[in-house]
């Protein structure tokens, strides 16, 4: 069934493409903020990056029980407008000269706390709107627009920050969040009606976190996609959190075949996006889910292989090939949680795995960081990509392990 002209799904892909476009702007004005007011170091700039992350992690239980008990349309136009007077303090705080750590980092986590519940209740809201055969292709749109937002949001934030200061940058990611919460403002009204109300009358919120736990337990695949997740998120953090210091300082690549390297990853996404459903359908979405978490696993070993030789067509091959297979495991796995799952425990489980992907990404680039100053940076990279193929050929296990998916995918 077609989605073009389907109106919930355009204005969530286009909010999609509105935020990220305002996330990157700040991702790039907020630690350029605290170095130009506060004089930041290295250890406050990662403080920021943990603060925008931790929140999200460590609240998940209650954001995944918020989401599944919740008005959904209400919960995202909330979630969203509530941004504006909180990351809009920081460019007041500025313009008056009163700018603090503690300011800051609370912006940091209060607005990664609520950018999780949004994210969390988004991936909620989807299956409510468009039918389980439109699953595929409507998570492969949406991740487009975030893509896109990907690639125009730093651009935009570098010519800003260039013309004014940090500070007033932020004001962009402000508007962006007032129009987001417009277009949910727009959705159905339907969404206010809680698919878990009898379980909002009748448990606890600790029976409510019991439940979605068990659910995880009963599902083996679910178990598995947090430890593939887990692993190439491991490795994953461990090469991103080397790979600039990698590639300029071992392999000598001059910034501007960085620049180009960055690139292939940008476009290897949008090849994803793009080539999700087709390669879906090829394989079935079992054997798609299988074979593309492997491959983005295996495509980390290009990355120590760069040192054999090579160095500069070696990295754009590995962009290109992880940027396709992540972004088609992501969109293909997303799919399949939502197609499993019950709609009154979907949140508590999207939260979960959210939490999963959210607290190893730095834990990898800690533990690679950590473990580089003593070994070198080559051998982590192997290591990291061992990790990451391990946490992938878990979904390989047992044979039947994706059977219930690729039954459900099918059934019209």
């Amino acid at each position: 069934m077609s989605l073009r002209g389907h109106r919930p799904l355009l204005l969530l892909v286009t909010e999609q493409l509105t935020s990220s476009v305002g996330r990157q702007v700040t991702a790039l004005a907020l630690p350029l903020l605290a170095i130009a007011h506060l004089s930041a170091g290295p250890l406050g700039a990662s403080g920021l990056m943990v603060m925008t992350y931790l929140p999200g992690v460590l609240l998940s239980p209650l954001i995944g029980i918020t989401v599944d008990r919740a008005r959904l349309r209400r919960l995202l136009v909330t979630a969203t407008w509530a941004q504006v007077p909180v990351v809009g303090s920081v460019p007041i705080a500025a313009a008056l000269d009163g700018l603090t750590w503690p300011h800051l980092l609370t912006v940091a986590a209060v607005s990664g706390a609520l950018n999780s519940a949004q994210s969390v209740a988004l991936q909620s809201c989807l299956p409510r709107v468009v039918s389980s055969q439109q699953l595929l292709a409507a998570n492969s749109s949406l991740t487009g627009a975030r893509t896109a937002g990907l690639i125009g949001g730093p651009a935009l934030g570098g010519l800003l920050i260039g013309i004014v200061d940090p500070a007033p940058a932020l004001l962009v990611e402000c508007a962006a969040y007032l129009i987001g919460g417009s277009l949910f403002l727009a959705l159905p009204a339907a969404l206010n009606r809680p698919v878990d109300q009898a379980g909002a009358d009748a448990k606890s919120r600790i029976d409510a976190l019991r439940e979605g736990l068990a659910v995880i337990r009963r599902e083996t695949l679910l178990r598995r996609q947090a430890l593939a997740a887990a692993g190439l998120n491991l490795g994953g953090g461990a090469g991103s959190g080397l790979f600039i210091l990698y590639a300029s300082q071992e392999l000598g690549l001059p910034s501007g075949q960085l620049g180009i390297v960055y690139a292939a990853y940008a476009v290897g996404m949008g090849a994803g996006v793009l080539l999700a459903s087709s390669i879906t359908r090829a394989l079935g979405m079992a054997r798609a889910i299988q074979v593309c978490a492997l491959g983005a696993g295996a495509a980390l070993f290009l990355i120590p292989a760069a040192s054999l030789g090579l160095a500069f067509p070696v990295l754009v091959l590995y962009e290109l090939l992880f940027g396709l297979l992540a972004t088609v495991w992501s969109i293909a796995m997303t799919t399949g949680r939502q197609l499993i799952t019950p709609a009154h425990l979907l949140g508590r489980v999207n939260a979960f795995l959210q939490a999963v992907l959210t607290a190893t990404l730095p834990v990898g680039a800690l533990v690679g960081g950590g473990l580089a100053s003593h070994v070198g940076i080559v051998p982590v990279l192997i290591g990291a990509a061992a990790v990451a193929l391990a946490g992938a050929s878990s979904l390989w296990f047992p044979r039947d392990l994706l059977a219930t998916v690729e039954r459900t995918a099918q059934t019209p």
